[in-house]
């Protein structure tokens, strides 16, 4: 038998890597190398590991498909299998490219299929001088759908009436137990969603996490002033001061130096 084709598994739902897992497990010639369930992660295992095959969950919270290939790069992606729950409208895309993808929930007949399909780009990968473009036709690809899949309005529900907000008018947001708290100019508003939830429906070249319970729109930030032991403190155009964590720190850096 030749060499075995290194697969990694990024995705955020537990039960959806072990699926996959699980799938791969009767196939020879794949073997898995790792798995991760956020893009923060998946960037710095792709990058360590250089897997041949990616299976790639395209809405993840903090950094998403779209963030990992940007991170990664195209000349450095492997052949990539994305993982979605899109409906079939924004899959149209993906069917116009040379990519394939799963949808959620997918058998097993569908996803070997999908296997077959990215098992014969592999042995191209290294030798033909356009595979590498196909990453970034898929980057170019993603830009276009996003637009159908991130939230541009959010459904505000009070005292029996319904309000629509525009996502770009929202400065931060934090959690509130069941809830996130959308802070707008002197306004502030209740949505019955989890911190990783509207995280993950936000755009994420637009909004960033910078500590657990905080998510910020990039527009609204004046300064960042350092604080004690990594810790910054964020200082919005109204004047309001937020603290960036050090765990977020990196988060932030690198959606701000897309925007340099």
């Amino acid at each position: 038998m030749g060499q075995k084709i290194r697969a990694l598994i990024v995705d955020d739902e537990p039960l959806a890597r072990d699926r996959i897992r699980m799938l791969l497990a009767g196939v020879n010639d794949v073997e898995v190398i790792g798995e991760f369930g956020d893009g923060h992660t998946a960037v710095k295992g792709i990058r360590e590991l250089n897997p041949d095959l990616l299976f790639l969950d395209v809405q993840m919270p903090s950094i998403d498909g779209f963030g990992v290939l940007h991170a990664i790069g195209a000349e450095h992606m492997p052949v990539t299998v994305f993982v979605t729950a899109y409906d079939q409208y924004a899959l149209r895309a993906f069917d116009a490219s040379a990519v394939d993808y799963l949808l959620k929930p997918f058998d097993r007949e569908r996803f070997l299929r999908a296997l077959a399909r990215a098992r014969k780009q592999i042995p191209l990968r290294p030798r033909q001088s356009d595979a590498a473009d196909l990453p970034a036709r898929l980057l170019s690809l993603l830009q276009q759908v996003r637009a159908d899949v991130y939230l541009e309005r959010l459904v505000i529900k009070s005292a029996g009436r319904v309000s629509f907000l525009k996502a770009d008018e929202v400065d931060w947001i934090e959690a509130a137990g069941n809830y996130v708290r959308l802070h707008v100019a002197s306004e502030s508003h209740l949505l019955r969603e989890t911190m990783s939830a509207i995280e993950g429906k936000l755009d994420p070249h637009k909004f960033v996490r910078i500590h657990r319970g905080v998510v910020v729109n990039l527009d609204r930030i004046k300064e960042l002033q350092p604080l004690f032991h990594g810790d910054h403190q964020v200082t919005l155009q109204d004047g309001s001061r937020l603290t960036l964590s050090r765990t977020y720190r990196e988060n932030l850096e690198r959606v701000l130096r897309r925007c340099l």
